[in-house]
C-alpha cells in the first residue's frame, strides 16, 4: 500500500478509536498528504426528518479535517491539533454522500511549524468545501485551529 494509503488507514483507525462517534457516523479520511486532506461520510444513516443529511454530520465531516491535515502535514510525534472555532454556512441540502476538502500552502505550514516550535503553539486557518456526489457545494466552513507542542 502507498504511504498515503497507510496514513489514511492510520488516521481512520485513530478517529474510530479516539472519537467513536465519527466511526458510528461513517466519517472517514479519504486523502491525507502534506498540505491536503479530504474526508467523506455517507447519507445512509445520517439523514434528518426530511431526507437531507443532518447538519451536525456536515459539521463533523468538515471539522475533523483539522486533525487529518495536521496528522499528515506536521510531525505528530511533536505536535497535536485543537479546533478553536468553526463557522459553517449551509448552502444546499445534501441528499447524497458528501466529501469535504481542505488545503494549506507551504508558507502557512512552515510558519505554523516555526511558531509552534518557538511559542509552544500556533494558529492556522482552514476553509473547507463540502460537496455532494454531484459536485455541488452543500456547505463551507472557516475554522481556526491550533497546533500545540506535545507535553513532555
Amino acid at each position: 500500500m502507498s504511504e498515503s494509503g497507510d496514513t489514511v488507514d492510520a488516521i481512520n483507525h485513530m478517529m474510530a478509536t479516539v472519537i467513536p462517534a465519527l466511526g458510528k457516523m461513517g466519517v472517514k479520511a479519504v486523502e491525507a498528504r502534506r498540505g491536503f486532506a479530504a474526508s467523506s461520510v455517507p447519507i445512509e444513516g445520517n439523514s434528518n426528518h426530511f431526507g437531507a443529511m443532518y447538519a451536525g454530520i456536515l459539521f463533523s465531516v468538515a471539522e475533523v479535517l483539522g486533525g487529518v491535515i495536521a496528522t499528515s502535514t506536521f510531525d505528530s510525534s511533536k505536535y497535536f491539533p485543537l479546533v478553536k472555532d468553526l463557522q459553517i454556512s449551509f448552502r444546499r441540502p445534501a441528499t447524497t454522500d458528501v466529501r469535504a476538502e481542505v488545503s494549506l500552502d507551504d508558507a502557512t505550514i512552515d510558519k505554523a511549524t516555526a511558531d509552534a516550535k518557538e511559542n509552544g503553539k500556533a494558529e492556522f486557518f482552514l476553509d473547507a468545501v463540502v460537496t455532494d456526489a454531484n459536485g455541488v457545494t452543500v456547505a463551507t466552513t472557516h475554522g481556526t485551529y491550533q497546533l500545540r507542542v506535545l507535553p513532555s
